[in-house]
């Protein structure tokens, strides 16, 4: 049996950014063959994805995943909805916490595990305001100012 590559991780930074985290799930994710190995590839995209939870399942809606390069007629549709594997009583847990305003469901991370299945993690976020998106610049700001002091101290 071959080695998997497991150094794929596909990042949301901005949501980081636009949302405060308050809760996080790993999640199994439903994928056509030519998807899997177009994510091996890196070549997918978690900005501006969302989930939504339809008929007591969760899906990611707007992630894209180029088509395959050595695809063929079968390719994948790049922007298709995909569905999340969870089990029943977190995706309750989830669908409950979501009824509340200002709560949405946000993919932060998509990653090949040690087994070569590919996962997602997603969280249970809340929309941050303005004056908490200029407190996250304010404190990247600070810690990189801390980190150029720290080097020109060692020079």
């Amino acid at each position: 049996m071959r080695k998997q590559s497991t150094n794929i991780r596909i990042e949301n930074k901005r949501a980081r950014f636009e949302y405060i985290i308050l809760d996080r799930y790993t999640a199994g994710i439903q994928l056509f063959g030519t998807e899997i190995k177009s994510i091996r590839e890196g070549k997918a995209s978690l900005v501006d994805s969302w989930c939504a939870i339809e008929h007591g399942e969760i899906f990611v809606k707007q992630m894209h995943i180029a088509e395959y390069r050595f695809g063929s007629f079968a390719n994948h549709e790049a922007k298709r909805d995909r569905k999340l594997l969870l089990q029943r009583r977190e995706i309750r847990k989830l669908e409950k916490a979501t009824k509340d305003t200002g709560k949405t469901i946000i993919p932060l991370l998509l990653f090949i595990n040690e087994k070569g299945l590919a996962k997602m993690e997603i969280a249970l976020c809340q929309g941050k305001h303005t004056y908490d998106k200029r407190q996250s610049l304010r404190e990247a700001d600070d810690k990189r100012e801390m980190a150029q002091m720290r080097k020109m101290a060692r020079l």
